[in-house]
C-alpha cells in the first residue's frame, strides 16, 4: 500500500467537485479530485436514456465557463440531453486542468490519531491531506421497499434505462418526484399501462409569462432563499426538459391513461396497501401552483419587469376518477403489473467517513453537521448537498457560490 501526501482532496468529479477544483485552482492550492468511476459518473450510470437536463442552456453554468459562452451556438432555451451534460462536465475538466484520478473510489475517511492529518483510503493508495472536501451528494442509497414477491420484476429509478429494459405487461411506478413522473410519462406515452404511486408535491409552470420556470426562480429570489428565509415545505418541484421542456400536470397524465394512487403503506404477497391521501397531495399540488404564480405577479409589480400578461389559461382537465373512488388495495397480479419502478428516492451514506460530525438521531445520522459546509472538524468541508447554504446550493448553478466560499477556508489551511 503506497502512501501520497496531499495538501486538499476532493472526493467526486461531478459538479460540485469540479466547482471546488476551479476554485482551487486559481487559487495556486494542490489538490486531487477522486472519482470513483469515470468523470460525472452519476450522469453516465445512474440516469435513464431521454433524460434532459431539467434547467435550460442559459443555466448550465460552471463557474469560468458558462456553457452559452462557449457554445453560441447553442440554443439557450432548449434543454440538454443527457450526452451534451456529460459532454460539458467533460469539457470543463479539461478546461480548467482539474486534476481528477478516476476510477479511485474513496472506501474510508478518518483523522490520524494525534495529529491533524486526514487520510483518505482508496484501492492502493493511502493519501494524507490536510484538508478533505466531500462532494458526494446526497443520494447514494436507494430507500427501503417492502418484498413485493416471486414473479416482479422491481429495480430502483436510478437503473431504469428505457421501456424496453421491462418484461411485457402493466408497470408500477412509486413516487411522484420529478423522475417518478417523467418514467411514468414516457412509459405511458411507450404504450405500457403505467400506475403511479403519488406522494405529496409541488407543481410549477414551465413557462411563465415568457419566462422559464429557473428564470423565475431567480428573479422572485427563491433559488438564493436560505433555509432559514424559505417559505414553505421543501417538496420535489416537478418539472421537465423533455420535448422542449413542458407542465407536469397529473390530470393530464391521468387523461393519457396513467392511473393515479395515493401512496404505498405496505405490501404482503403481491397486494399493496395504498394510502387515502391522493385527493390530498393533488390538491397540494394545485395550491402551490397558485402560490408561485401570484408569487411571480408580485415581483413583476415590485421589479417593474416588462413581461408580457399571461395567456388565457387551457380548460381545466377533469379530475381522475381515482379522486372519487381512491384505490385502497393494488393486487399486481390482477392488474397484469409485472415490473415496479422504486421512484421513492434515496438517502446518503456516509458510513465510511470516522469523524464525529454526524447528529445522534437515527436519522441526522446520515448527514453532516455543518455551517455552509464548514464542520467542527478541522479541514473537513461537505458541498453538493442541498439546502448546503441556499435552494439552489443541490443544483448544478449553485456549485459556483458554495465552491468559492469554501475555497477561501480551505487555501490558507495549507500555507
Amino acid at each position: 500500500m503506497s502512501t501520497e501526501r496531499v495538501e486538499t482532496i476532493v472526493i467526486r468529479g461531478g459538479q460540485a467537485g469540479l466547482a471546488m477544483s476551479y476554485y482551487l485552482g486559481r487559487l495556486g492550492h494542490e489538490h486531487l479530485v477522486l472519482e470513483r468511476g469515470a468523470l460525472a459518473e452519476r450522469w453516465r450510470s445512474e440516469r435513464w436514456d431521454s433524460l434532459h437536463f431539467q434547467s435550460p442552456n442559459w443555466n448550465m453554468n460552471l463557474p469560468g465557463w458558462p456553457r452559452m459562452t462557449v457554445e453560441p451556438g447553442a440554443d439557450p432555451d432548449a434543454f440538454s440531453p443527457l450526452r451534451e451534460v456529460t459532454d460539458y462536465l467533460e469539457r470543463y475538466a479539461a478546461v480548467i486542468r482539474a486534476p481528477v484520478r478516476t476510477h479511485c473510489a474513496a472506501l474510508s475517511l478518518a483523522r490520524r490519531t494525534g495529529s491533524r492529518d486526514l487520510l483518505v483510503q482508496t484501492d492502493g493508495i493511502l493519501y494524507v491531506a490536510n484538508s478533505v472536501v466531500v462532494a458526494t451528494g446526497p443520494y447514494q442509497v436507494p430507500r427501503a421497499t417492502p418484498p413485493l414477491g416471486a414473479g416482479v420484476f422491481e429495480l430502483h429509478s436510478t437503473l431504469y434505462r428505457n421501456p424496453m429494459q421491462l418484461p411485457d405487461g402493466a408497470v408500477l411506478v412509486v413516487g411522484s418526484g420529478n423522475s417518478g413522473v417523467q418514467i411514468a410519462e414516457e412509459l405511458c406515452r411507450a404504450g405500457r399501462r403505467v400506475f403511479l404511486s403519488v406522494s405529496s408535491h409541488e407543481r410549477i409552470r414551465r413557462r411563465y409569462r415568457g419566462k422559464d420556470c429557473i428564470w423565475w426562480l431567480i428573479a422572485t429570489g427563491s433559488a438564493d432563499s436560505t433555509l432559514r428565509e424559505w417559505r414553505g415545505a421543501r417538496l420535489s418541484r416537478l418539472m421537465t426538459g423533455v420535448n422542449g421542456g413542458h407542465d407536469i400536470d397529473l390530470r393530464r397524465l391521468a387523461a393519457e391513461g396513467v392511473v393515479l394512487t395515493g401512496r404505498v403503506k405496505a405490501a404482503e404477497n403481491g397486494r399493496l396497501d395504498i394510502a387515502d391521501d391522493l385527493a390530498a397531495s393533488i390538491a397540494r399540488g394545485d395550491e402551490s401552483l397558485l402560490a408561485f404564480n401570484s408569487r411571480c405577479d408580485d415581483t413583476v409589480l415590485v421589479q417593474q419587469l416588462d413581461l408580457p400578461p399571461e395567456d388565457s389559461p387551457d380548460e381545466p382537465l377533469p379530475d381522475p376518477p381515482e379522486l372519487d373512488a381512491p384505490i385502497r388495495t393494488l393486487d399486481l397480479a390482477r392488474e397484469g403489473i409485472r415490473s415496479v419502478i422504486w421512484a421513492n428516492g434515496a438517502h446518503a451514506d456516509f458510513s465510511w467517513i470516522d469523524l464525529p460530525v454526524f447528529g445522534q438521531s437515527p436519522e441526522s445520522k446520515r448527514a453532516p453537521v455543518h455551517e455552509r459546509g464548514v464542520t467542527s472538524e478541522a479541514g473537513l468541508f461537505f458541498l453538493g448537498l442541498p439546502w448546503l447554504h441556499k435552494w439552489k446550493s443541490g443544483f448544478l448553478f449553485g456549485a459556483d457560490e458554495d465552491a468559492a466560499y469554501l475555497a477561501e477556508h480551505i487555501a490558507p489551511q495549507g500555507r
